[in-house]
């Protein structure tokens, strides 16, 4: 496609709702924007390892609308070992820019807008934790999200949007690298109900022995939406 086909292209795209709440996902997990132009569109990078390509697949057909080129894997050297990702980058966007200016300070530095409490819904959730969280261990009943890249005060904003939203407590948690949250108690089996619906077949290992600690009817397998 020529660079004047896809500039009128670009004008005519348009986010779903779907679509925001998935982006809102991945910018509170790994996923970042980029802009080359100070801030007037932006793209979103997708980077995974590659064992991780089922998710990247089924972000990039959320996301397609918005994709020139389908994932590809790179392969690079890091401390003698080679590491093989697997991503995608969207077309720059002033269709992103509204998340440009909300997840960025300096368009560089990604923080937790001081509205999130508005845009994570369970979708949204399921797509967090599918990017960084996680179960504690396949020994305790305790879910973790990766939250160590914010800071205190914009880890408190998700804190009281799981709680505002969802009814969740989470508790923030010290550690070398930094600050996680934590999940614990019965609030682990009604973030589990919220999330388990939208979260791919190949994650239910992300949820460890959760899967066993409730009635069937929620144990069921959900189509995916």
């Amino acid at each position: 496609m020529r660079s004047r086909e896809i500039e009128e292209n670009k004008k005519l795209l348009k986010l779903t709702n779907r679509q925001r709440s998935i982006i809102v996902g991945m910018l509170l997990g790994d996923e970042h924007l980029e802009t080359t132009n100070k801030g007037r569109t932006f793209r979103l990078k997708v980077e995974h390892f590659s064992n991780q390509l089922t998710y990247v697949n089924w972000l990039y057909e959320e996301l397609k609308p918005f994709v020139l080129t389908p994932p590809k894997t790179k392969s690079k050297l890091l401390k003698g070992a080679r590491l093989e990702s697997y991503g995608f980058k969207t077309l720059s966007l002033a269709q992103l820019r509204f998340y440009g200016k909300q997840f960025y300070d300096d368009l560089r530095c990604k923080h937790v807008p001081a509205q999130i409490g508005r845009w994570l819904n369970p979708l949204a959730l399921a797509v967090w934790f599918m990017d960084n969280g996680s179960s504690k261990s396949k020994l305790h009943k305790a879910v973790i999200f990766n939250t160590q890249g914010f800071k205190k005060r914009e880890i408190k904003l998700l804190q009281a949007a799981l709680l505002d939203n969802f009814d969740i407590e989470a508790k923030i948690r010290k550690q070398k690298e930094g600050l996680q949250l934590l999940i614990v108690g019965p609030s682990v089996e009604q973030f589990y109900v919220i999330v388990r619906p939208h979260v791919l077949p190949d994650f239910d290992y992300k949820f460890g022995s959760l899967v066993n600690i409730l009635p069937k009817e929620y144990r069921r397998r959900s189509k995916v939406s």
